[in-house]
């Protein structure tokens, strides 16, 4: 099925797209729509998915990750912390988050790209000026890389947190353009 905003095709069992992170629709959700009678000409706000007090379990964020057909990997990082490696748009991925009392109150999306010292760290303030959701960062290897924190607690919902996964989509796909 092709994602309604990008276009791209996915499986049919991926509730968001690989590609943007938009939320696709599922065949359930279209026989529904079509079996709604006609007077129901007044559309209804869905419910929201409130994701629980303190943010999700690493395997909640593993779980919502493969919903969307991202692969998600967990690791243990040097500090003795745990990590997801994932992808998208042929980039890898890393997720970051401080555990406490089992859940993530937060997300860092983490890409870095090694181009052989082809990047003028002037462009970071240029980058992160222009674009206010990701952040721009210089490694002490002259490579670019960008970062976004995605809030998961209190009040977060899924729906907040796809949209701002589209959003690091859509911003990561300008910084691969312009960076690679």
């Amino acid at each position: 099925m092709p994602c309604p905003r990008c276009g791209t095709e996915s499986r049919p069992d991926q509730r968001f797209c690989k590609n943007c992170g938009a939320a696709l629709e599922t065949a359930e959700s279209t026989e529904s729509a079509a079996a709604a009678p006609a007077e129901q000409a007044t559309p209804q706000p869905a419910p929201l998915h409130f994701i629980p007090d303190g943010g999700l379990t690493v395997e909640e964020v593993v779980a919502w990750l493969e919903s969307g057909g991202y692969p998600a990997k967990v690791a243990i990082g040097k500090s003795g912390r745990p990590h997801i490696n994932t992808n998208t748009q042929d980039t890898s991925i890393v997720v970051m988050f401080e555990v406490e009392g089992g859940r993530c109150a937060y997300l860092n999306l983490v890409a870095g790209f090694s181009i052989a010292g082809k990047f003028d760290i002037s462009e970071v303030n240029v980058w992160n000026y222009e674009n206010r959701w990701c952040t721009a960062c210089y490694t002490g290897v002259k490579d670019p890389g960008l970062a976004m924190c995605i809030a998961l607690s209190p009040g977060g919902t899924y729906e907040s947190l796809n949209d701002q996964f589209a959003t690091w989509n859509r911003t990561l796909g300008k910084f691969i353009a312009k960076y690679s």
